[in-house]
């Protein structure tokens, strides 16, 4: 199982290498990190490969000794296709990438490479909030449960993550509500709370004997208040699915999933369409 980990020189690259080697140290993967340059016209290599390799060889020598690490220089016209050639080379499992620098501490601003990515990876993505540092194995499973086509996909994913980290699995409803009509907020929040138990029901029968499972149903004005609404722990994962209009096997961020990446402070796996990911 190998992992390939956008890895840059600054703060954002800190924090994928550290959601990385949480997620290698809970799975037992390798964890490939790499570097893109931009590929030289002229040929021969690329400039600043022999920085680029002393930061990646830095950062390899500060990950846990139980992880399994190498490195990688590429060159690709982007940063993103570097990464995706990366990942279908190597066969991976995961893309893992950190969050646009400019974003608020613990929150993610999507930047260039990563919507790239998330709009154009046959695997998982996960992505790292800002400041995003621990190291740890992960300790819950969340996922995202909604109504939607594709929605059971997601959830057999998030089960078998749950079972095989061995960790509690919690599914979490996130309802905006309308303000303007209490009446239809109540029944949007009683519905929200009937669907998540009818889900849980689910999770129950697939998760092995005396697992632990539970749901959350939150609620705001808007998704980043109910997310807002909801108690995280540091090593916590959220799962959710791709929009509708992704292609098979492929990633499309929608609307909500975007939402829930904005006001998030902790690490979101994004699943592609129909993916099934026997190893999550």
């Amino acid at each position: 199982m190998r992992y390939v980990v956008g890895y840059t020189e600054n703060d954002r690259g800190q924090d994928a290498l550290a959601l990385a080697t949480s997620l290698a140290s809970t799975q037992g993967a390798q964890v490939d990190l790499v570097t893109v340059l931009n590929r030289p016209r002229s040929g021969g290599a690329a400039p600043g490969t022999d920085r680029a390799e002393a930061a990646l060889a830095q950062a390899a020598a500060g990950t846990p000794d139980h992880v399994a690490v190498q490195t990688h220089v590429r060159t690709a016209d982007s940063f993103a296709e570097g990464l995706l050639e990366a990942a279908r080379e190597f066969e991976a499992e995961l893309i893992v990438i950190g969050a646009s620098s400019n974003g608020l501490l613990r929150r993610f601003t999507v930047g260039s490479v990563a919507n790239a990515v998330l709009h154009s990876s046959p695997v998982p993505v996960a992505l790292a909030p800002r400041g995003y540092r621990h190291r740890d194995t992960i300790t819950r499973m969340s996922c995202a449960v909604g109504t939607r086509a594709g929605a059971g996909a997601v959830l057999d994913v998030a089960v078998e993550s749950a079972a095989r980290h061995g960790v509690p699995l919690r599914l979490i409803s996130l309802v905006a509500l309308d303000v303007s009509d209490p009446t239809d907020s109540g029944e949007a929040v009683n519905q929200a709370h009937q669907h998540a138990n009818t889900v849980l029901i689910k999770a129950v029968e697939q998760l092995p004997r005396g697992h632990e499972a539970t749901i959350a149903v939150a609620h705001g004005r808007t998704i980043e208040q109910a997310i807002d609404d909801v108690e995280w722990d540091a090593g916590e994962l959220v799962i959710v699915g791709s929009s509708r209009l992704a292609q098979h096997s492929q990633l499309f961020l929608g609307s909500t999933a975007n939402k829930m990446l904005r006001a998030l402070p902790v690490p979101m796996v994004v699943v592609p369409r129909d993916w099934n990911l026997a190893a999550a």
